[in-house]
């Protein structure tokens, strides 16, 4: 075996094996996310909300009897703030998991808010790689 062929195959080897490690991460990335919810409470705590990593309410609770002297409309305006606070917070967790694997620069919370462009994140100059695939490619 030569050792350009010699070293292509350990090329080759790392290529998987970082291939493999990345989605090892991805996998546990995937987990934590589907699993994270986060909670708010109102600031005198007459109503608490979780949400889902996608700000789905999964659950409200009344606590005590002070929500039921506020006027429906003051009710649902909390009701909504309440439900914000959590989402925003989900969000910030979801930031906070995904910024490790995010490309350099890429600001996770600009992402799941829908604000990163396309480009930046699949660059259509190709994939970075190393410089020696690169010069193997461009043969």
């Amino acid at each position: 075996m030569s050792p350009l062929s010699e070293y292509a195959d350990r090329q080759l080897e790392q290529m998987l094996d970082d291939y493999q490690q990345r989605r090892n991460t991805l996998a546990d990335l995937h987990q934590r996310l589907r699993s994270l919810t986060a909670t708010a409470t109102s600031p005198r705590r007459e109503v608490t909300v979780t949400v889902t990593h996608t700000g789905a309410i999964v659950d409200v609770s009344f606590d005590g009897p002070g929500y039921r002297r506020l006027p429906p409309k003051e009710l649902s305006e909390l009701v909504m703030r309440t439900i914000s606070a959590a989402r925003d917070r989900a969000v910030a967790a979801a930031a906070e998991l995904m910024s490790p694997v995010l490309p350099e620069g890429v600001d996770a919370r600009r992402l799941l808010a829908g604000q990163v462009d396309f480009e930046t994140l699949a660059p259509s100059a190709g994939p970075r790689m190393a410089g020696v695939i690169r010069d193997q490619l461009d043969r």
